[in-house]
Protein backbone atom coordinates (compact mmCIF):
# COMPACT_ATOMS: atom_id res chain seq x y z
CA UNK A 1 0.00 0.00 0.00
CA UNK A 2 1.27 3.33 -1.05
CA UNK A 3 1.00 6.28 1.64
CA UNK A 4 1.41 9.85 0.70
CA UNK A 5 1.00 13.17 1.87
CA UNK A 6 0.35 16.45 -0.50
CA UNK A 7 -1.05 20.05 0.05
CA UNK A 8 -4.25 20.02 -0.46
CA UNK A 9 -5.57 22.24 -3.05
CA UNK A 10 -9.73 23.74 -3.12
CA UNK A 11 -10.51 20.93 -5.49
CA UNK A 12 -10.32 18.76 -2.50
CA UNK A 13 -12.19 20.98 -0.38
CA UNK A 14 -15.76 19.18 -0.51
CA UNK A 15 -13.96 15.86 -0.38
CA UNK A 16 -12.30 16.85 3.04
CA UNK A 17 -15.69 18.29 4.46
CA UNK A 18 -16.91 14.84 3.33
CA UNK A 19 -14.31 13.20 5.33
CA UNK A 20 -14.48 15.39 8.54
CA UNK A 21 -17.84 15.15 8.90
CA UNK A 22 -17.77 11.32 8.64
CA UNK A 23 -15.11 11.27 11.01
CA UNK A 24 -16.33 13.18 13.69
CA UNK A 25 -20.34 12.53 13.35
CA UNK A 26 -21.68 11.61 16.98
CA UNK A 27 -18.35 11.48 18.25
CA UNK A 28 -18.32 14.76 20.74
CA UNK A 29 -21.92 15.29 20.02
CA UNK A 30 -25.11 14.23 18.19
CA UNK A 31 -23.93 15.35 14.80
CA UNK A 32 -20.69 17.28 14.40
CA UNK A 33 -19.56 20.41 13.37
CA UNK A 34 -15.74 20.12 12.26
CA UNK A 35 -16.81 19.64 8.74
CA UNK A 36 -18.32 23.56 9.16
CA UNK A 37 -15.34 24.54 11.25
CA UNK A 38 -12.66 23.83 8.40
CA UNK A 39 -15.25 25.30 5.93
CA UNK A 40 -14.66 28.73 8.06
CA UNK A 41 -11.29 28.81 8.71
CA UNK A 42 -9.88 27.99 5.13
CA UNK A 43 -11.00 31.50 4.38
CA UNK A 44 -9.18 33.12 7.51
CA UNK A 45 -5.88 35.34 7.97
CA UNK A 46 -4.71 32.84 10.49
CA UNK A 47 -4.83 29.69 8.42
CA UNK A 48 -1.37 28.39 7.16
CA UNK A 49 -1.95 27.41 3.70
CA UNK A 50 1.69 25.84 3.60
CA UNK A 51 0.63 23.69 6.50
CA UNK A 52 -2.95 22.77 4.91
CA UNK A 53 -2.21 18.70 4.32
CA UNK A 54 -4.43 15.35 3.00
CA UNK A 55 -2.93 12.26 3.47
CA UNK A 56 -3.82 9.48 0.63
CA UNK A 57 -3.64 5.58 0.34
CA UNK A 58 -3.23 4.44 -2.83
CA UNK A 59 -4.42 7.36 -4.59
CA UNK A 60 -7.13 7.56 -2.23
CA UNK A 61 -8.38 10.46 0.59
CA UNK A 62 -8.02 9.31 3.81
CA UNK A 63 -7.09 11.87 6.40
CA UNK A 64 -6.61 15.65 6.78
CA UNK A 65 -4.92 18.14 8.90
CA UNK A 66 -4.34 21.62 8.86
CA UNK A 67 -2.64 24.65 11.09
CA UNK A 68 -3.85 28.15 12.46
CA UNK A 69 -1.40 30.74 13.77
CA UNK A 70 -2.24 32.13 17.05
CA UNK A 71 -0.41 33.68 20.41
CA UNK A 72 -0.08 33.26 23.88
CA UNK A 73 -0.55 36.16 25.75
CA UNK A 74 2.40 36.00 27.89
CA UNK A 75 2.26 37.41 31.88
CA UNK A 76 5.07 39.92 31.25
CA UNK A 77 3.16 41.58 28.21
CA UNK A 78 4.51 39.62 25.39
CA UNK A 79 3.01 37.66 22.65
CA UNK A 80 4.79 34.61 21.69
CA UNK A 81 3.46 33.24 17.83
CA UNK A 82 2.57 29.85 18.07
CA UNK A 83 0.36 27.02 15.91
CA UNK A 84 -3.01 25.16 16.81
CA UNK A 85 -3.40 22.79 14.64
CA UNK A 86 -6.88 20.80 13.54
CA UNK A 87 -9.46 19.44 12.95
CA UNK A 88 -7.15 16.41 12.36
CA UNK A 89 -8.67 13.05 10.90
CA UNK A 90 -8.71 10.25 8.96
CA UNK A 91 -11.50 7.79 7.80
CA UNK A 92 -13.25 6.09 9.77
CA UNK A 93 -12.71 2.27 8.35
CA UNK A 94 -8.90 3.42 9.16
CA UNK A 95 -8.96 4.50 12.50
CA UNK A 96 -6.91 2.86 15.09
CA UNK A 97 -4.39 1.30 12.06
CA UNK A 98 -1.68 3.93 13.08
CA UNK A 99 -2.83 6.49 9.66
CA UNK A 100 -3.12 8.98 12.23
CA UNK A 101 0.39 8.96 13.88
CA UNK A 102 1.89 8.96 10.33
CA UNK A 103 0.10 11.93 9.23
CA UNK A 104 0.46 13.98 12.75
CA UNK A 105 4.21 13.50 12.72
CA UNK A 106 4.69 14.22 9.25
CA UNK A 107 2.61 17.19 9.81
CA UNK A 108 4.32 18.58 12.82
CA UNK A 109 8.02 17.92 10.97
CA UNK A 110 6.65 20.26 8.02
CA UNK A 111 5.47 23.04 10.56
CA UNK A 112 8.98 22.62 12.61
CA UNK A 113 10.76 22.88 8.84
CA UNK A 114 9.33 26.34 8.51
CA UNK A 115 10.23 27.33 11.89
CA UNK A 116 7.27 27.90 13.65
CA UNK A 117 8.01 26.74 17.64
CA UNK A 118 5.43 25.39 19.38
CA UNK A 119 2.15 23.99 18.75
CA UNK A 120 -0.82 24.00 21.20
CA UNK A 121 -3.83 21.93 21.01
CA UNK A 122 -7.00 20.31 22.59
CA UNK A 123 -6.76 16.58 22.35
CA UNK A 124 -6.18 13.39 24.31
CA UNK A 125 -2.98 12.68 26.18
CA UNK A 126 -2.97 8.72 25.30
CA UNK A 127 -2.15 9.79 21.62
CA UNK A 128 -0.73 12.69 21.03
CA UNK A 129 1.86 11.91 23.94
CA UNK A 130 2.93 8.80 21.34
CA UNK A 131 4.41 12.10 18.88
CA UNK A 132 5.77 14.22 21.99
CA UNK A 133 3.28 16.35 23.51
CA UNK A 134 2.95 17.02 26.56
CA UNK A 135 0.81 18.71 29.41
CA UNK A 136 0.63 22.79 28.52
CA UNK A 137 0.81 22.92 32.27
CA UNK A 138 4.07 21.49 32.13
CA UNK A 139 5.23 24.44 30.13
CA UNK A 140 3.71 27.34 32.33
CA UNK A 141 0.45 28.07 29.79
CA UNK A 142 -2.81 28.02 30.57
CA UNK A 143 -5.97 27.68 28.81
CA UNK A 144 -8.06 30.80 27.67
CA UNK A 145 -11.37 31.24 30.53
CA UNK A 146 -10.30 27.92 32.17
CA UNK A 147 -11.20 28.68 35.90
CA UNK A 148 -8.38 28.06 38.08
CA UNK A 149 -8.12 24.79 39.40
CA UNK A 150 -10.34 23.20 36.64
CA UNK A 151 -9.17 19.90 34.83
CA UNK A 152 -6.78 21.28 32.19
CA UNK A 153 -5.53 17.09 30.93
CA UNK A 154 -6.81 18.37 27.22
CA UNK A 155 -4.83 21.28 26.50
CA UNK A 156 -1.38 20.12 25.24
CA UNK A 157 1.73 21.49 24.14
CA UNK A 158 5.08 20.33 21.91
CA UNK A 159 7.67 22.66 21.27
CA UNK A 160 9.08 22.28 17.68
CA UNK A 161 11.65 24.36 18.40
CA UNK A 162 13.55 22.74 21.92
CA UNK A 163 13.23 25.77 24.30
CA UNK A 164 11.17 28.15 22.33
CA UNK A 165 8.99 28.13 25.52
CA UNK A 166 11.29 28.80 28.12
CA UNK A 167 10.67 31.44 30.22
CA UNK A 168 7.47 32.11 28.97
CA UNK A 169 4.41 31.98 31.13
CA UNK A 170 0.68 33.30 29.99
CA UNK A 171 -2.90 32.34 28.47
CA UNK A 172 -3.45 30.77 25.67
CA UNK A 173 -5.71 31.92 22.71
CA UNK A 174 -7.86 29.75 21.14
CA UNK A 175 -8.44 31.41 17.18
CA UNK A 176 -11.53 33.17 17.05
CA UNK A 177 -12.53 31.05 14.06
CA UNK A 178 -13.11 28.06 15.64
CA UNK A 179 -16.26 29.23 17.30
CA UNK A 180 -19.19 28.76 15.02
CA UNK A 181 -22.60 29.15 15.53
CA UNK A 182 -25.09 26.08 15.68
CA UNK A 183 -27.56 27.79 13.21
CA UNK A 184 -24.95 28.37 10.95
CA UNK A 185 -23.67 24.63 11.71
CA UNK A 186 -27.18 23.33 10.60
CA UNK A 187 -27.82 25.44 7.85
CA UNK A 188 -24.27 24.26 6.37
CA UNK A 189 -25.26 20.58 7.22
CA UNK A 190 -28.06 20.80 5.08
CA UNK A 191 -25.78 20.63 1.74
CA UNK A 192 -24.44 16.95 2.56
CA UNK A 193 -26.59 13.53 2.51
CA UNK A 194 -28.72 13.50 5.78
CA UNK A 195 -27.33 11.29 8.49
CA UNK A 196 -28.85 10.56 12.12
CA UNK A 197 -27.71 12.49 15.24
CA UNK A 198 -27.45 9.77 17.89
CA UNK A 199 -27.15 10.95 21.81
CA UNK A 200 -24.07 8.23 22.76
CA UNK A 201 -22.27 8.01 25.85
CA UNK A 202 -19.08 9.37 25.63
CA UNK A 203 -19.93 12.31 24.03
CA UNK A 204 -18.30 15.81 25.93
CA UNK A 205 -21.02 18.38 24.18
Amino acid sequence: MNISFRLEEKEDYRAVENLIRESFWNVYRPGCSEHYVIHVLWDDPAFVKELDFVMELDGALIGQNMFMRTVINADDDRGIPVLTMGPICITPELKRKGYGKQLLDYSLEQAAAMGFGAVLFEGNIGFYGKSGFDYARNFGIRYHDLPEGADDSFFLCKELIPGYLRGVTGVYQTPPGYYVDDAEVEAFDKNFPPKEKLKLPGQIF
